[in-house]
């Protein structure tokens, strides 16, 4: 998830994480740590260095930032779950997931996103103009059933995988996630008996990012593939369609872009109405991202908080 920290907050670093296998991974600048429920009820907490793509000062600026922050996370992200899969079931500490493997990885998360996301939605909208119910690639009819079709596939999958009990699991670890660092940006102690108040929805959530993505995505669509149209468009229909979609797909870097900043701004002023707003589909859909967790998620998710902050990597023992 973005990493933003608002200004009417009192904590002093930024921090923000995801849910990984039986555990927790934060973010504290360019620090992250993975911490790991193991079986024998062990919290092992591992500290890394955060891979970074946007090193240079030309790729921190505004409206350019989103993208290469969108794919850094993604690659962290991705090792660290496979940190904790291997942890959770106690195979090999020391392998490390290889660059072709991680690569693979990568190029298959995108393949699916852009699959689900931004292919079938479009051909879904052909589908409406086959029938009668949509006009063609220029028409506002038509990228409204794209959106619609969009947000219903993905309200779909997430309350679908909701309903595993595994992904329950991990729903909790992003539940205690968030607990803790609303109890970390409000400088109370990190203890279970005082984080479990806290809520567990938070407006910085990557769930909420995805929501600006699918929301912007419709909004520009509408404008600049007609506009991408009326600047070439190909005489045969299926390299019509084609084109269409390779303009969707080019469009999601600008589009990754503004939503990264819509985020920052909702999470730096969050307690303004417009902003509130803003945020209210994301956090609203995080009542099916994130369950209420425990005692024992809230420990693993303090261990990984603890860890990024302060660089503790020392083994916790079972309460």
């Amino acid at each position: 998830m973005p990493k933003v920290l608002s200004a009417l907050l009192t904590a002093a670093t930024t921090v923000g994480g995801q849910a990984v296998m039986e555990g927790v991974m934060m973010r504290s600048r360019d620090r992250l740590a993975i911490a790991v429920r193991k079986q024998s009820g062990e919290i092992l907490v591992e500290i890394r260095p955060w891979f970074s793509l946007t090193t240079h000062p030309w790729l921190r600026k505004p409206f350019i930032r989103g993208f290469p922050v969108l794919l850094e996370t993604l690659i962290n992200g991705i090792k660290a779950l496979n940190f904790s899969a291997r942890v959770a079931m106690e195979e090999d500490e020391g392998g490390e997931v290889g660059s072709w493997a991680l690569a693979g990885t990568l190029l298959l998360s995108i393949a699916l996103a852009v699959g689900l996301f931004v292919v079938l939605p479009h051909l879904f909208s052909l589908l409406m103009k086959w029938w009668g119910l949509s006009g063609d690639v220029n028409s506002l009819s038509f990228h409204a059933w794209d959106g619609l079709f969009k947000f219903a596939l993905f309200l779909g999958y997430v309350a679908s995988i909701s309903l595993l009990p595994d992904i329950r699991r991990v729903f909790q670890y992003h539940g205690a996630e968030h607990k803790a660092i609303w109890a970390y940006e409000q400088g109370v102690e990190l203890i279970p008996q005082t984080v479990r108040g806290y809520s567990r929805l938070h407006p910085r959530c990557g769930t909420a990012f995805l929501l600006f993505v699918l929301a912007l995505s419709i909004v520009l669509f509408a404008v600049l593939v007609p506009l991408a149209m009326a600047v070439y468009a190909p005489s045969g229909p299926v390299l019509k369609q084609a084109y269409v979609i390779l303009v969707k797909l080019l469009l999601m870097v600008p589009v990754s872009s503004m939503a990264y900043e819509l985020i920052r701004m909702a999470g730096r002023f969050h307690e303004n109405i417009v902003c509130k707003l803003m945020s209210c589909p994301g956090m609203m859909l995080q009542f099916l991202t994130t369950f209420e967790p425990d005692d024992s998620h809230l420990e693993v998710a303090i261990a990984a908080l603890q860890g990024a902050v302060e660089g503790n990597r020392q083994p916790c023992s079972p309460s």
